[in-house]
């Protein structure tokens, strides 16, 4: 299965419900993709959703690294961040995103 249709399988794991298993789906994805940032980008939303902070942050981070000229990585890096409680984080990232959109 190619990428984008393993992508295609965990968004609708996602709409049935089953966003464990989603987030599972793309964790086995990026493994094989490192650098599918759409996929890090889903997983850090669905595991927001989750409360899994920790993994939100660290796959968040992992799309500004991918994408470094893109100030939404930024500001959805921010959001997880603030739902972690890492408010310094949270503003630094911000202010990235900013700086990006002049």
């Amino acid at each position: 299965m190619n990428r984008e249709d393993a992508y295609a399988a965990a968004e609708k794991l996602k709409s049935e419900g089953r966003l464990d298993d989603a987030v599972r789906a793309l964790e086995s994805l990026v493994a094989e993709h490192p650098g599918y940032s759409l996929a890090h980008s889903a997983i850090a939303a669905w595991c927001t959703r989750l409360e899994r902070h920790a993994d939100a942050v660290a796959h968040a981070r992992k799309v500004c690294e991918l994408e470094p000229g893109d100030p939404f990585s930024y500001t959805a890096l921010s959001v997880a961040c603030m739902r972690a409680g890492r408010i310094q984080e949270a503003e630094e990232a911000l202010a990235r995103s900013r700086m990006l959109t002049g």
